[in-house]
């Protein structure tokens, strides 16, 4: 593992109007590790990756990549750094093929026309590289996969780009046991190869299968940050619901003492972050 994250953010701030979402967020993710973001509804999750992807501006923090200082004003300059986004929803259309669906918005051409062989090879080798054997035809439409095919497709397509660092958004949400674990399989993979991966769940069983590190927010704050072995199912059940958890997370009331918040020692470099 790289003693420096592929992403870190430090201090990162978001308001809608009056109301502040994001509190003096700090994450980092790794390559070649499983980041797994928690938190309860309305915890900033998404915000965060909205943020990190460019679809929202911060009010106020710093971005590194890489170990570099960058500005992310939009999805454009995510992408170009090598971030990609798996959304709930996909973002696949059912009339096109798996092939289609991959290049989509970023069709290869040869001349006036489309470059098919080009797009297949690419797509099937993209496929091939994540030992994705579920898939029967490059050819079929989305609408004849399985939820977990189609989730397969959608972290191909993610992939396929060059990128460093992938976010999942509820991958296994909506899938029975047998397409939950290839998917997770699928995660790990991603990791294995070296890329970073954020992978945001409320199914704990999944979290603690796959995951390397865990971040868990609350109410719009990074209260804890660790590694995954070094955590309890039910410390981050309390992080998630109550933002502490015994020595991790917000201070106790009228104490004044902090947790082991993400600004505080990471368990296994000994580095203060």
């Amino acid at each position: 593992m790289s003693a420096t994250p592929l992403l870190e953010l430090r201090g990162i701030d978001k308001s809608f109007g009056p109301v502040q979402v994001l509190r003096d967020v700090a994450f980092y993710a790794h390559p070649g590790e499983v980041t797994a973001l928690v938190g309860d509804n309305g915890a900033g999750k998404s915000t965060l990756v909205k943020c990190i992807s460019g679809i929202y501006p911060t009010d106020s923090g710093e971005f590194l990549f890489e170990g570099r200082p960058v500005s992310i004003n939009g999805p454009r300059d995510a992408a170009a750094l090598g971030i990609e986004v798996v959304y709930q929803d996909l973002a696949l259309c059912d009339n096109l093929d798996i092939v289609q669906n991959m290049f989509l918005g970023r069709e290869k051409r040869s001349g006036i026309v489309l470059d098919e062989p080009t797009m297949e090879q690419m797509a099937a080798e993209t496929l091939a590289g994540l030992s994705v054997r579920t898939v029967k035809s490059l050819r079929q439409h989305v609408s004849s996969l399985s939820g977990g095919q189609r989730q397969t497709v959608a972290i191909a397509k993610a992939v396929l780009w060059n990128s460093k660092l992938v976010i999942l958004d509820e991958p296994t949400a909506a899938l029975g046991v047998a397409q939950t674990a290839q998917v997770l399989e699928l995660v790990r993979r991603l990791a294995d190869r070296g890329l970073a991966v954020v992978l945001i769940s409320h199914n704990m069983n999944d979290v603690f299968a796959v995951s390397d590190r865990i971040a868990a927010l609350y109410l719009g704050q990074m209260v804890a940050q660790v590694r995954t072995t070094d955590i309890t199912h039910s410390q981050v059940v309390e992080l998630i619901t109550a933002g502490r958890s015994g020595s991790l997370g917000l201070a106790e009331p009228g104490t004044g003492h902090a947790g082991n918040a993400a600004g505080s020692t990471d368990t296994t470099s000994g580095a203060v972050r």
